[in-house]
This record gives structure tokens, sequence and C-alpha cells, in this order.
């Protein structure tokens, strides 16, 4: 059935408490700024309908302070425009503009709500310059009243999230850990069982990783529901850590069982196969306590197994299926622990995210180059309505410029913004023109508000459905001296055209960054990270590590999906960089902490010969340098007397593993940059 059908003639029973709670709100923020006589009541409904996005209601809470600060700030920074070129309207403009682009560039380094908030204060310092052109002497008042009608409808949106069929943040986290969980222990099944899938594998690998970075940013919102909250956002850290932990272990034991399988023993590939069904097996499990019993009777079997006949590279690999099934252990904790916080606390500090300031600067740009276009056709016509033109202009630039794909999302918001100018003219003029009273105003004003939320319910229909939502707003702009002329109307549709039009130019024309760039400084930055593993603390350079693997790995992740099958390659580059990465982090641990001089100085070695060879396998060239200077950290290691036999063997072992990992990647590589060539001749004779 299609998307749109199904969200209008059977909608689920959790869309329509969604709509009608999205439309009490903006009902309640409506009557409130109408009674309080605000000069821009629509503004209280904008700002509730946007909070009401995510109903949970710590994520209300989160996002209506962030939107609050935001404005705060805006208002700060208007003020000071103002106050600086009240008479000068070109600097105030090229100011705002710098100030904007700021704005915009913080948005994409940000996570979470706090990205929101930037948006508003660039909005809201816009909002006061350009209404405050016309009236100089009003810019307190004009701030105040921005404020005031911001903060009313997050008031509004927080006070009906809390009171009327609450979803807890807590219980939409213990949903997202189940799909991280379930989704990471198919993987981890197929990765053990299936040598070159790499489709399969992908899929489960990015339907682990996007529930997975969802978890770790809306984790944070948790701290608004209570004494429990601080214990579900350690939980959701540990979670990401071993997830992440568990997708590198098992990358490196495919690359040993499936390609140099006949280095090792029937008995790993038999431990090795009862573990995939042990996987399998926990992932269709329900509940957690079958899946531990089922996972710690597996971990009994393999410590078990004797290593006196095995060889380093056997006993590395054995190492590496402990260390999976203890990693599943403890993400099957950290569930347990997201629902119930009380019963089980785990100690887990916060990641630090990648951020590409090449990207932001960018977006940044673009948004500033978009908004002064708007901003000079506005100064040439003197038109009152192209502060709508620049409202769109600012708002969009900035919120699609963290998208993955802002063209397409531009254009679903274009289609929106024009299907709500027949519905704003039927419902917002010809039939609220008859209207008396605010029941009246309410019941038909809401109706079409009303419809679009029960799409919004729906994340294909979202994009169509807010942008409906905006434009019936924009373009009715309800308040107590409401103003039903058709030429008004006319003149605010032509506005809504106008800005949405610059912004689809906008991205259009800059689009960003080809994939090839993007490519290299993703790889660029995982090297830089390798690299950077022996100076900091070992908790600081494993937060910094995890943190920003999870986004590269998903944008790796995705790079593939428009390649074909058979030059798919990056995201198993990735994968290589993660296992590289605690590799380095599971020597530093046990190393570390020993007073041998000569040792460390051929651990660094070793490490900056391994992020090299990541560099040039990720360029297809063969590496080299890891197995000399790994000979030489073994011969340390072995004159070391804290350090055992087995201590000796396992690094061996490592050593060995983590030469044919990247021996493996650049023929990967090289593969693929050979299928790319005739492909890109063709592409370009055509």
């Amino acid at each position: 059935m299609s998307p749109w059908l199904q969200a209008y003639l059977t909608p689920s029973s959790e869309a329509v408490k969604f709509a009608i709670k999205a439309t009490l709100a903006m009902l309640l923020a409506l009557y409130a700024a109408l009674w309080c006589d605000l000069e821009r009541p629509y503004w209280a409904l904008i700002s509730a309908a946007f909070l009401q996005i995510r109903p949970m209601s710590g994520m209300v809470i989160e996002k209506g302070i962030s939107q609050i600060s935001g404005t705060l700030v805006g208002c700060g920074i208007g003020i000071a425009i103002m106050a600086l070129f009240a008479q000068n309207p070109i600097p105030a403009l090229v100011t705002l503009t710098l100030w904007i682009m700021l704005c915009t560039y913080g948005s994409s380094l940000l996570r979470n709500n706090a990205s929101y908030g930037c948006i508003m204060g660039a909005v809201t310092a816009m909002l006061i310059v350009v209404i405050g052109a016309g009236q100089p002497d009003g810019i307190f008042s004009i701030a105040v009243a921005r404020l005031s009608e911001l903060s009313l409808g997050a008031v509004c949106a927080t006070l009906v999230s809390a009171l009327l069929w609450p979803i807890k943040v807590g219980d939409h986290l213990g949903r997202q850990a189940d799909e991280v969980v379930n989704q990471a222990f198919q993987h981890a099944a197929q990765r053990l069982t299936d040598a070159d899938d790499l489709g399969d594998l992908q899929r489960t690998l990015t339907g682990s990783l996007e529930p997975l970075t969802q978890l770790e940013t809306d984790s944070q919102a948790a701290r608004y529901e209570g004494p429990e909250g601080p214990g579900r956002i350690r939980a959701s850290h540990v979670l990401t850590r071993r997830t992440l932990r568990l997708m590198a272990t098992l990358h490196a034991l495919q690359q040993l069982i499936h390609h140099y399988g006949d280095r090792l023993s029937p008995t790993i590939h038999r431990l090795a196969g009862e573990i995939a069904e042990g996987f399998r097996e926990s992932a269709e499990a329900h509940g957690v306590a079958p899946a531990q019993r089922r996972l710690h009777a597996l971990r009994h079997r393999v410590k078990d197994c004797p290593e006196a006949s095995l060889s380093p590279l056997e006993q590395r690999c054995l190492q590496g299926l402990r260390e999976a099934l203890g990693h599943a252990v403890v993400m099957l904790d950290a569930r347990d622990a997201i629902t119930r916080p009380g019963q089980m606390r785990l100690r887990g500090v916060a990641l630090a995210w990648h951020r590409d300031h090449l990207v932001a600067g960018f977006n940044a740009l673009r948004a500033g180059l978009i908004f002064g276009l708007l901003a000079s056709f506005w100064l040439a016509t003197a038109w009152n309505n192209g502060q709508v033109a620049m409202l769109l202009g600012t708002l969009f630039s900035a919120f699609f410029a963290t998208r993955d794909n802002p063209v397409v999302i531009c254009m679903m918001f274009t289609k929106g913004m024009l299907a709500a100018i027949p519905s704003a003219f039927l419902f917002g003029h010809v039939l609220l023109a008859q209207a008396s009273g605010f029941p009246m105003l309410a019941m038909i004003f809401l109706t079409p508000l009303f419809l679009g939320l029960l799409g919004v319910a729906n994340p294909r229909l979202m994009g169509y459905c807010l942008a409906f939502i905006i434009g019936n707003i924009l373009l009715t702009m309800p308040g107590n001296g409401m103003d039903f002329s058709f030429d008004s109307f006319i003149n605010r549709a032509i506005a809504v055209i106008i800005g949405l039009s610059a912004v689809v130019t906008g991205f259009r024309l800059l689009p960003g960054f080809g994939s090839a760039l993007r490519k290299r400084r993703l790889v660029g930055a995982i090297t830089g990270d390798l690299r950077r593993l022996t100076t900091p603390s070992i908790h600081e350079a494993e937060s910094r590590f995890v943190g920003g693997m999870a986004d590269r790995l998903l944008h790796l992740a995705k790079h593939d999906d428009v390649l074909p099958e058979d030059q798919r390659h990056l995201f198993t580059l990735g994968l290589t960089g993660l296992d590289i990465g605690y590799a380095c982090l599971q020597m530093r641990r046990r190393l570390d902490d020993l007073p041998d001089e000569a040792l460390h100085r051929a651990k660094r070695r070793f490490f900056d010969a391994l992020a090299q060879a990541y560099a040039d396998s990720a360029r297809g060239h063969s590496p080299e340098g890891v197995e000399a200077a790994g000979e030489t950290l073994i011969a340390a290691v072995g004159r070391h007397p804290a350090l055992t036999e087995r201590h000796h063997a396992l690094l061996a072992g490592l050593v060995e593993r983590l030469a044919l990992s990247l021996e493996r990647q650049a023929q990967r590589a090289q593969a693929s940059r050979h299928q790319v060539g005739p492909l890109a001749d063709t592409a370009e004779a055509r």
C-alpha cells in the first residue's frame, strides 16, 4: 500500500495520538499568544510544531531548552547589530550574514538539539535585524516579542508532551538498543559463516550502525527524565563502544577464517560455526536472559579449548572468538541497563564525535550566499514580504545542510510548501474570513495542520507534511488583526516560492564535495587517529577513536551503497581501521605500565608503521614495514621478564593477522580501482 494511503486510510494508533498531541500543543500556543496579544502568534505555532516532531518528553524538554537558549543568543546578537548599524542597512546585513554563516558552521559540527539551537540563533537574529530595519526605535520590543512567542510555543509543547500520552525517552532507547543488538548479532553470524556476501553484510552493518549513532545522540535527552537518566546515558556509551569493538573483532575473524582458513585447524572452524549459530539464536531470542545463557555457554566452550598445540595465528584467532563473545555479553548487560538502570550500573564516558570542519565551512559559505542573495533582492525591491523569503532561506539552508541528501529533501519541502498554497487559501482565507471567535478559528485553521501531522508520523512522508504545516502557518499568519485580502496572500505565496527557489538553487549549484574527496578525508581522519593513539591516555584515546569511527563507518557504508557490488570496499576499509585501532589500544593496556623504554619505542614504531600501512592499503598499495616493525616489537616483548610465553605467542599472532588484513584490504582497493577505471571511461564517452 502507498505510504500516503496507509497514513490517511489506515493510520496507526501512535500516528493518531501524535497528531492529536501536536494539534493540542499548537492550539494551546495559539490561544495563549492571542490572549497575550503577541505581535506574531504564528511563531508560537511554529515553535510548538517543531518541538513535537519527536514527542518523547525528555527530547521535547531538551529541544525546548536549546531553542530558548539559541533564541536568547540570537536576540542579543540582533540587538548588537542594530545598535551598531541602525542607520546603515548594508553593514548590518553583511554582519548578519557572517553571523548566519557562523551559526550554520556550528550547526554542522554539533550533535542532537544543540544544532537546532544554533539554527534558532541565526533565525532570531535575522528576524530582529530585518524587522527592526523599518522600526529602529523598537528593536528591544521586537526582540522581547520574538523571545516570548518562541518560548510560549516551547512551554505549550512541553506541557502537552508531559501530560497527554507521555512517551519516555527510556522506552525509546530500549527499542533502539534492541535493534542495535539484534542487527549486530545477525551481522556476527554472517561474518562467521559467509565468506564474501558483501551485500548482506553491509545491510546488517548499516542496520546496526544507524540506530547505534541515533541511540548515542538520543540518550542525552534521558538526563531530563529523573535520576535514572545518567545511568541510561552511561549504558548507551557502553553499548556503543562494545558494538564497535565487536564489529572490529568480527571483521578480523572473517579475514582469517574465510580468506586464510587453510592456516587454521578444523577445531577453529568448528568453533566459529557453533558461535555463529549461537549469535543467530541470541538475535532471535525473546529477552536478554536466554541470550546471555547461550553466550555464556559458548564462552566456556571456547575457554576449554586447549592452546598448547595451536600456532600463534590460531591462538590469536581463538582469542578473537573469546573477545567477540565477551563484547556480546557486555552488550546484553548494557541493553539491560538501559531498560533497568537502577538494577545495573555500568561505567562509560562520553564519546568524541567525528567533525569535518571543511564540510562545515562549506555549509556555512552556502548558507551565507543564499541569505546574501535574498537580502540583496530585499534591499533592491524594498518588498515587505521579502522577510518571509529570507526567513525560509536562513532556516532551510542551515537545516538541510547536515542531512544526507539535501537536494532530495529540498525538493520534498518544496512540494509540501506548494501544496500548502491552495490549502492555506481555502482554510486560511476563504473559510476563515467567514468565521468569528476563537473556536471557529481553531476548528477551521487547525484542520489542515492535523492532516499534515498524520503524515508527519510516517518518516517517509515527514518532509512533505512538515513543509505543508509550516506553509499553512506562514501563508495564513493567524493573529488578532488578520489581513484576508487576496493581494497580501499572493505576496506571501510569492515570497515562499522565492525563498524555496533560492534554497533549492543553492543546494543544486553547490551540492557539496564529491564522493572521492569525502572518501579521502574520511580515510585521512582514520589514519590521523591511528597516529595519535600513542599520545593521550587510553580512555581518552578510545573515546575519541570510537566516537569518530561510528560516524565514519556509517559514511563509508553509505558511499558503498552507490557503488556496484563488486567495487564495494569502503566499509571494509573502515572496519580495518577500526580493527587496527582496537589492536593498538589492547597493546597499550598490556604494555604501557611496563618500565621498559626500548619496548615503548618499539611499540610506537609499530603503531606508526600500522598507520602508514593503512593509508597505503586504502590507495591499493601493498603495505610495507608492518612485519619488520612487528618483529622488533616481538623481540622486545620476548626480552621482558614480566611477559610470558603466551603473551609472546599472542603478539606474534596479532602481528601476522594485522599484516594479512592490510594485505587483503590493499587487494580489495586495487581491484576496485581497476573496476572503476573502465566504467569511468565509458561514462565520460557517453
